[in-house]
């Protein structure tokens, strides 16, 4: 008799669930619910619409430490399926990856329909049935280790396997239908966010980018370094991307109203700024302070940041009065912004919580409660930074519950 794998959620993970088990095992049906209308629409969206497939890590170890939480459980699970596996699978189907400067890698089409078409073709070719519109209510264990789906409509559906990658929920009581299995969830919160700033005067400098600043929480340990860029609500780019990331719990917890230290100048402290700041005074004295910008700096941010701590602009170097100089290097060291309030960046929302993974086996990606009950992707206690460390995790524990599942049959 013909067995069945239904996988639940028609995103990243759980196609390549699906299209993999499909490939691997011939003879089992393989059945894909979605509950919206659309099919890897995270896919589509990603990297600006390039698709961030994954990342170009030189060992496991440095790639599992990307991942503020779920870090053991990745690195378990990479030794089955990483990176290289990643490259070598997308380009057996036609799709080559190229890394960039910081890492990231994409398709060499910068098009994140071209991982869209060969898993969908992927999809056709090995016989996946795709059924959109479908919301699970239920997950009912049957005798003999199979199960029942039940539907929000429609008729019941069975399975002999099931793999559950419904990506994340922003509410924990969305989680109710998995909690009914046995596995503890822990609360979802949302990470990968930028932060708002409303009615500071630095919003005026919207598209400016610091290749390279320090951003603190004051009253945490929280800080991370890299390029920030400013919006029309606040700091976004990378180096604020992260630090989400990494303080999604305790930021949470401070419902997101701290105040973000900024080091536009983080190669200095603020002795060592003081020091230089001094320094300029005896070798540029002569110099206009708005036309000279010793840190380099973008224009608009130095002249904007010289404003801010009173300075005049015909203001040379030689007279820049004590106070001034006083609030200059604060404001370059450590400037101080209240925070209230975040926005989810694009539409690449990624929330922390899930499945906690003391119930999962990472190195078959089953249920440790329930046998034949598989996850994949966000729905599990896994989140990685922003730069393509989410898709890998989709990928790899996708293949493994692919690959755990024809080891049973």
């Amino acid at each position: 008799m013909e067995k069945r794998l239904i996988v639940i959620g028609g995103g990243a993970a759980g196609f390549f669930c699906a299209v993999n088990a499909a490939r691997m095992c011939p003879q089992l049906e393989v059945l894909l619910l979605e509950k919206t209308g659309k099919l890897l629409s995270k896919v589509k969206v990603s990297g600006g619409g390039r698709c961030n497939v994954t990342h170009a890590a030189p060992d496991i170890s440095y790639m599992a430490r990307h991942y503020p939480r779920g870090q053991h459980f990745v690195k378990k699970a990479f030794g089955h399926f990483f990176v290289p596996d990643t490259i070598d699978w997308f380009a057996a189907r036609g799709v080559t990856l190229k890394t960039e400067a910081d890492g990231r890698m994409f398709p060499v089409t910068d098009n994140s329909q071209t991982i869209i078409d060969c898993l969908l073709r992927e999809a056709d070719q090995h016989k996946v049935k795709v059924m959109l519109h479908q919301e699970v209510a239920a997950l009912e264990p049957l005798p003999g280790g199979r199960w029942q789906v039940r539907l929000q409509q429609g008729a019941p559906l069975e399975a002999d396997y099931l793999c559950v990658a419904a990506g994340g929920y922003a509410q924990a009581a969305k989680f109710d239908w998995l909690q009914a299995t046995g596995h503890e969830v822990m609360a979802p919160a949302p990470s990968l966010f930028t932060f708002n700033v409303p009615g500071h005067p630095l919003t005026a400098l919207m598209g400016v980018s610091v290749p390279a600043a320090q951003v603190k929480v004051a009253g945490t340990k929280l800080q991370e370094r890299g390029p920030v860029l400013i919006t029309h609500w606040g700091l976004s780019g990378p180096a604020v991307l992260r630090l989400s990331a990494w303080g999604a719990r305790e930021l949470q917890g401070l419902q997101y109203r701290f105040t973000a230290l900024v080091n536009w100048v983080p190669a200095y402290h603020e002795q060592s700024l003081r020091d230089a700041l001094q320094e300029l005074r005896f070798s540029q004295g002569g110099q206009k302070m708005y036309l000279r910008n010793p840190f380099e700096l973008p224009q608009r941010l130095w002249q904007f940041l010289l404003q801010q701590s009173g300075v005049e602009e015909e203001t040379r170097w030689a007279d820049l009065p004590a106070k001034a100089q006083h609030l200059l290097v604060k404001n370059l060291s450590g400037m101080e912004l209240a925070v209230q309030g975040k926005t989810t960046f694009k539409e690449e929302f990624v929330t922390c919580g899930g499945i906690a993974l003391p119930g999962i086996n990472p190195a078959t990606m089953e249920s440790k409660i329930a046998p034949n009950l598989f996850f994949a992707g966000e729905v599990m206690d896994v989140d990685g930074i922003t730069g393509g460390f989410n898709f890998q995790h989709a990928w790899t524990s996708g293949w493994i519950a692919a690959s755990s599942i024809r080891s049973k049959m």
